[in-house]
């Protein structure tokens, strides 16, 4: 049998996965400027990290987590996200006590069991970064800041920015019992009524045409936000607003994890269909508590690599066959002799600085010369018996085919300085 990647998750190959590598650089490229620094965490925690965390009413905690039991009876969990182990790491490790705000990135892996489709994946990819230990409207306009850098930086001209509050604990409990009201006169189904009790923001965010359709009169938490909320978020926005960043406000806004308060956002890109957002984020006040730590009011994002990359493709900014070169020089060494001084010089181009590659398995001139194209390289270092005995190589532009002698000896210096 022939082993095939499990349901919901792909293979990144060459040269799309140069690309999502590339990707992954040039969004956290803004926040590790700003003093982010990084931090790893496992892949699988505790399982009551998430449960108390995310929320259980949550899809994340009630339908999509991977957990297991371990050999230890220990119930574990595949990361479905990176904020609850983050504020764990900061916690345990005691960072929080030392200057605030702590200022972190990450990029790994998350994993949730999901109805698979186009950007939507059981196993994908996303880099953070969090601003922990600080109530400060400037420290959410900064991390949005970043993140719009991000996309910028990037090419992508598509990503909108949508904008909320969600209040705080003093102004949501009111706005609750409103939503409440409301959401039980709608004809809708057993699990989502129960979800009316638990946690009624989540119904808002039920993207099911025939639920959303009812949702039209439903009260907008921006009637029910208390004068701080109020005067919080008029300054994130005018923040926001003076440093160029164009957004929408979108009062209808929930994010699908329970910890969020205050301020919400979200990036999307029109190009993907149904799974439009790309990133996102907000302010998570209350998620120290919920572990068991000290009062730590943050705030932070996730971008997602993957869905960045099919904005991207669906911009058309990547050209055809642009994954960059592999190698900028390839060795065709001809015969056993040619081979083995091939190699070492391969090598001290590398040690060099400088990508090189060869051929391997014995291949004649025309398949080694059909190596040296498809790799990208801009030369090609061709080494006969007549160039070991002279102890030069012959080198060729494989762009205008123009092919020149250059001594052996310095082939490490030519080659550098036409790349420098």
């Amino acid at each position: 049998m022939s082993f095939q990647a499990p349901k919901g998750t792909f293979d990144w190959l060459p040269p799309r996965s140069e690309r999502a590598l590339a990707v992954r650089e040039t969004l956290v490229a803004p926040a590790r400027r700003a003093g982010y620094g990084y931090v790893e965490t496992p892949t699988f925690e505790d399982t009551a990290l998430f449960v108390r965390g995310v929320g259980e009413s949550t899809d994340v905690v009630s339908k999509e987590m991977y957990t297991f039991t371990d050999k230890g009876g220990r119930s574990i969990t595949l990361r479905p996200e990176g904020t609850a182990p983050v504020v764990r790491a900061v916690l345990q490790h005691g960072l929080h006590n030392g200057q605030l705000p702590v200022k972190l990135w990450y990029s790994g892996s998350q994993f949730r069991y999901e109805r698979a489709q186009k950007g939507r994946y059981r196993h994908f990819w996303q880099v953070g970064a969090e601003a922990l230990g600080a109530e400060d409207p400037a420290l959410d306009a900064e991390l949005i800041l970043l993140a719009a850098d991000g996309y910028a930086g990037l090419g992508l001209t598509g990503v909108r920015l949508l904008l909320n509050t969600l209040g705080c604990k003093e102004c949501r409990p009111g706005y609750r019992a409103a939503l409440q009201e409301f959401l039980r006169a709608l004809d809708l189904d057993e699990p989502t009524r129960a979800r009316i009790e638990i946690n009624p923001l989540r119904v808002l965010d039920d993207k099911r045409p025939e639920v959303q359709a009812q949702l039209a009169g439903a009260p907008l938490v921006v009637d029910h936000l208390c004068e701080a909320c109020k005067a919080y978020h008029e300054e994130v926005r005018s923040l926001l607003t003076a440093s160029g960043v164009a957004f929408s406000d979108d009062p209808r806004l929930v994010r699908g994890l329970d910890y969020y308060t205050r301020t919400t956002f979200e990036f999307v890109h029109d190009g993907l269909g149904s799974q439009s957002a790309v990133g996102g984020g907000g302010r998570y006040d209350g998620l120290s508590e919920m572990i068991g730590g000290p009062a730590l009011p943050s705030v932070g994002w996730a971008l997602g690599v993957d869905r960045t990359v099919l904005a991207m493709e669906a911009e058309g900014l990547f050209e055809e066959g642009s994954a960059g070169e592999r190698v900028q020089v390839y060795g065709v060494p001809l015969g056993e002799e040619a081979r083995r001084r091939m190699f070492l010089l391969v090598t001290e181009l590398r040690r060099a600085g400088l990508g090189a590659d060869m051929s391997f398995g014995g291949k004649g001139v025309k398949g080694a010369m059909k190596g040296a194209d498809r790799s990208g390289a801009r030369y090609a270092l061709i080494l006969g018996e007549r160039d070991l005995a002279a102890q030069a190589v012959q080198l060729k532009d494989l762009t205008t085919a123009e092919q020149t002698e250059v001594p052996l000896a310095e082939v490490a210096d030519i080659l550098k300085g036409k790349f420098s």
